[in-house]
C-alpha cells in the first residue's frame, strides 16, 4: 500500500486556493502500485507498467490494400496497358511464383505481394479481356495500393509508451503485434462508505426522515470510469467508535478510503474525531464552490478522502480532486492535464471572488458553429437532476467577478473528465 508521510498534508488555518491543493497531490512521494497481469481481452482502462516494443513488422510483409491486379510498374510501355493475368493471390493463400514483366495476378485486400510486383491496379478500374488479358489504367503511379512490410510499425519500435490508459484502439494495436497479456499497473482499490443514519440502500422501505443513499452509487461508478477498483463497505453508522473500527478495517484492504457527509462540525459529524484517533486527519479548506472543506489525510498506509455529503459537492470534488491522485498512483501519463474548450455564455452572473466554482453546464453548437454554453438554473447542492442535465462542468476561476452573456468561459466535458 502507498505510504503517505504524516505532515504532507498539514495546512494552516486559512483556506488554500485549488491549485495549491492538486500540488500537493502532485507532489506525494508514493511508491508506485505493483504490475499484475491482464489478459489483453480484459485490459481495457488499465495502466500500462512499462514500455511496449514490437517484435515483428506491421504489417509483416508487403500486401495489397485493395481488390485488384498487381503488377511490375516497369513492365508497363508507353502504349502497353494490357498484361496477361497468371494467377491470384488471397489472403492466407499467396502466389507462389514470379510474376514476370508483361504479366499480372489477381490479387485480394490483405495478400501478400509476389516477388516481382510493385504496384497495384484497383478491379473497378481493370478490363478484362479476351485471352486472360487485363487492361491497366494509364494513370497509375509506381507504388500504388501497396502496403510495405513494417509501413505501420516496424520490429523494434516503441509502440507504447509505460503510463499510457487502454483505450479500445490502444488494444487493437497490442493485438496486432501479437501481444496476449499486458504487463499493467495494478488498479488502485477504494473503500468506498457513506454516512447517517438516515441513509437506506435502494429497494428499501422508506421510513419518516429516511434518504436513498445516491453518493455511494454514484461515487463506485465514478471511480471505476476513473480506473480504481471499489470495495464497497456500505453505511457508516453514526457512532465514533463503529466509525473508527470500521475505517480501521477496510484500511488493511485498500490503497484509498473514501466517504461522503460526516466530516463537518455537527454533533453526528463523527468521521472527523475516528479518523484522527486511528490516524491523522488535515482539512483542506479549499476556496470552492460547491463543496465544503474536503478532508484528507491517512490511516496506517492508506490515504483518507471525506467528500461533503451532499451529492452534486460529492461528484464534482470526486472528478477534481480524487481523478487526479488516482492517476497519480497510476503513474499515468499526463495525469493531471484536463482539455477544457472555451464557449460562449448563454447566461449572466455575479460570482464571488476569491473562490473557484464549478457549475453545472451544457454545451451546444450555435447555428454559425461556435460552441456555446449554459448553466443550470439552480445551484443547489443537492439537486442530482441538474447532474443528468448537464453535459460537464463550468469552471470559473477565483479572479472572477461578473459574466455577461457572450463572454468566453471554459467548459470541462464529462467526456473528457470521465476518460
Amino acid at each position: 500500500m502507498p505510504r503517505l508521510p504524516n505532515d504532507c498534508f498539514a495546512i494552516s488555518s486559512e483556506m488554500i486556493s485549488v491549485g495549491e491543493a492538486l500540488e500537493k497531490i502532485a507532489s506525494l512521494d508514493l511508491p508506485g502500485l505493483p504490475s499484475v497481469s491482464v489478459p489483453l481481452w480484459d485490459a481495457e482502462g488499465y495502466i500500462l507498467y512499462s514500455d511496449i516494443h514490437s517484435s515483428i513488422n506491421v504489417p509483416q510483409a508487403g500486401n495489397s490494400a485493395v481488390d485488384g491486379y498487381a503488377f511490375a510498374f516497369s513492365g508497363l510501355g508507353q502504349e502497353t496497358y494490357c498484361l496477361k493475368c497468371i494467377g491470384r493471390s488471397a489472403a492466407g493463400d499467396p502466389f507462389k511464383g514470379v510474376v514476370k514483366s508483361g504479366e499480372c495476378i489477381k490479387i485480394f485486400t490483405g495478400a501478400i505481394l509476389p516477388d516481382g510486383c510493385d504496384t497495384i491496379a484497383m478491379i473497378e478500374d481493370c478490363a478484362e479481356l479476351e485471352g486472360e488479358l487485363v487492361r491497366i489504367p494509364e494513370s497509375l503511379k509506381k507504388g500504388a495500393n501497396f502496403r510495405q512490410a513494417g509501413e505501420d510499425i516496424k520490429a523494434g519500435q516503441l509502440v507504447l509508451k509505460a503510463g499510457t490508459r487502454l483505450r479500445p484502439q490502444e488494444i487493437g494495436q497490442l493485438a496486432s503485434i501479437g501481444k496476449a497479456d499486458i504487463e499493467a499497473v495494478r488498479k488502485p482499490v477504494i473503500g468506498l462508505f457513506s454516512t447517517g443514519d438516515e441513509l437506506l440502500d435502494p429497494g428499501n422501505a422508506v421510513f419518516p426522515g429516511s434518504v436513498f443513499d445516491s453518493n455511494r452509487f454514484m461515487l463506485n461508478a465514478l471511480l471505476r470510469k476513473c480506473g480504481a477498483d471499489v470495495i464497497d463497505f456500505g453505511i457508516l453508522e453514526d457512532e465514533q467508535q463503529a466509525v473508527a473500527s470500521a475505517l480501521k478495517k477496510a484500511a488493511d484492504q485498500c490503497d484509498i478510503l473514501v466517504t461522503s457527509g460526516g466530516v463537518s462540525m455537527g454533533d453526528e459529524d463523527h468521521v472527523k474525531a475516528a479518523v484522527e484517533a486511528i490516524g491523522s486527519l488535515n482539512f483542506w479548506r479549499i476556496a470552492i464552490k460547491p463543496g465544503r472543506p474536503l478532508a484528507m489525510g491517512q490511516i496506517a498506509n492508506t490515504a483518507f478522502i471525506g467528500l461533503p455529503g451532499n451529492p452534486v459537492a460529492s461528484m464534482v470534488c470526486a472528478l477534481m480532486f480524487i481523478r487526479p491522485l488516482i492517476r497519480r498512483m497510476t503513474r499515468e501519463i499526463e495525469a493531471s492535464g484536463l482539455k477544457a474548450v472555451m464557449g460562449k455564455a448563454r447566461f449572466s452572473m455575479i460570482k464571488k471572488p476569491g473562490r473557484r466554482e464549478w457549475l453545472r453546464g451544457r454545451a451546444g453548437l450555435s447555428p454559425d458553429g461556435s460552441l456555446f454554453i449554459e448553466k443550470y438554473t439552480s445551484d443547489g447542492s443537492g439537486i442530482i437532476s441538474s447532474l443528468t442535465w448537464a453535459n460537464g462542468i463550468i469552471e470559473l476561476p477565483e479572479n472572477l467577478e461578473q459574466i455577461k452573456e457572450g463572454d468566453p468561459i471554459r467548459f470541462l466535458s464529462f467526456t473528457e473528465l470521465f476518460g
